[in-house]
């Protein structure tokens, strides 16, 4: 399970990472790690980045990494090659200036085309997943997506989001909230029927933009859809 290389100057790397693809070790499980395909391909960045210190007290190294992804969640990401590259990088989405768009299929047929979730977020219990908006435990975090339908059918509706912060499962958090858990979402939607033929989450990063940290010119890619979004939009239009 190996991501796919869609750009890569001497500053930063440019990927998009398949579902199931961890992006580094949550000290638990035994996943196939982003951060292991990168090591290999590009030792030099083993010294560019910050350590993360786990709930269980593990330190873990995470070079190059600036933003991360679900393991479940398939898309874009970007990563730094250098540590001038990493702390540009990481001021930059400190600042909510990079620009990030998703696509997802959610539960149930969405009333209004377009819409704003404006509702900070906290920690679960203990600081571990879930998260939650609505009845946290710890700090409560600034937290806003839009987001517009794309199409929908009685059963599901096809979103694109556009989160303008952040948040540890923001996307995931922010549709449970309003009543429409993103589809095969199994910590914030147990339980619920696996709609359009989803084995994993439906949720796909679908483009990144951000100002070059070396060039200082706005660049933009983007993710293309992986199959079983291509299918599912099919079989949305039949339910």
């Amino acid at each position: 399970m190996e991501p796919t290389l869609l750009y890569e100057d001497e500053a930063l790397i440019v990927i998009d990472k398949p579902s199931g693809l961890a992006v580094h070790t949550d000290g638990t499980h035994a996943y196939p790690l982003l951060t292991d395909w990168l090591l290999k391909k590009y030792p030099e960045i083993a010294q560019v980045g910050e350590p993360q210190t786990l709930a269980s007290g593990e330190v873990i190294e995470r070079p190059g990494i600036v933003h991360r992804l679900d393991r479940e969640t398939s898309g874009i990401m970007v990563i730094a090659r250098t540590p001038r590259a990493f702390e540009n990088l990481k001021q930059q989405f400190k600042n909510h200036t990079v620009h990030k768009i998703y696509r997802a299929f959610v539960h149930g047929s969405l009333k209004d085309e377009r819409g704003i979730i404006d509702k900070p977020i906290g920690s679960g219990r203990n600081g571990r997943a879930p998260r939650s908006a609505r009845t946290p435990h710890g700090a409560m975090r600034e937290a806003v997506t839009m987001y517009r339908v794309i199409a929908r059918s009685a059963k599901g509706s096809y979103v694109e989001a556009f989160p303008k912060t952040g948040r540890t499962h923001q996307i995931r958090v922010h549709f449970s909230l309003i009543q429409h858990p993103v589809v095969h979402d199994s910590l914030y939607a147990p339980g619920r029927e696996a709609l359009f033929g989803f084995t994993r989450l439906a949720l796909h990063a679908l483009s990144l933009s951000f100002v070059h940290p070396t060039t200082e010119v706005k660049i933009f890619f983007e993710a293309p859809l992986p199959p079983d979004f291509l299918k599912a939009e099919k079989l949305l239009r039949l339910t």
